[in-house]
């Protein structure tokens, strides 16, 4: 079973919808759940938030914290998946900010890394990552952690 089928699948059981807000990903998290069979029973709205402008309208981001932290930052993930789990009314959140490459980066936030926000029944989890791949790559990465960081929430969370 892939990893996206499981996801749902434990979403299914526990009766929680899942939203996404996506930055460097550009929709591929919520690409990639369409890819199971039942996903539209889970999966109500995702947000692509690639620019500061659509972090804030779309999901609340605050400006203080791009202003203060920028939009690679651990601080913008988590208030991305706080931001679309309650505009979406959603049970679960993912949210995905980086720098995917090839350029864009600087010494202090390089290629490669990426923030990914988890939002499940009001907990918040971010997951600083670095990844080194191709530009593609480094999106698919950033997709299979944050599926995989879902996954280990919901199965905390009892049925």
């Amino acid at each position: 079973m892939e990893l996206e089928e499981k996801v749902v699948e434990a979403l299914f059981r526990r009766h929680m919808t899942v939203t996404t807000a996506e930055s460097c990903t550009g929709g591929l998290i919520a690409g990639t759940l369409v890819n199971a069979a039942g996903a539209s029973k889970v999966l109500c709205e995702g947000y692509i938030t690639y620019s500061n402008e659509a972090k804030e309208r779309l999901v609340g981001v605050q400006r203080e914290t791009l202003e203060n932290y920028g939009a690679v930052s651990a601080q913008t993930a988590k208030e991305m998946a706080l931001g679309a789990a309650k505009a979406a009314g959603a049970e679960a959140a993912l949210s995905a900010t980086g720098i995917a490459g090839p350029g864009g980066g600087t010494k202090e936030k390089p290629v490669g890394l990426v923030y990914i926000g988890c939002f499940v029944d009001g907990n918040v989890t971010v997951k600083e990552c670095h990844f080194n791949g191709s530009r593609m790559e480094n999106r698919l990465m950033t997709v299979q952690t944050a599926l995989k960081m879902l996954l280990e929430m919901l199965e905390e969370r009892p049925n």
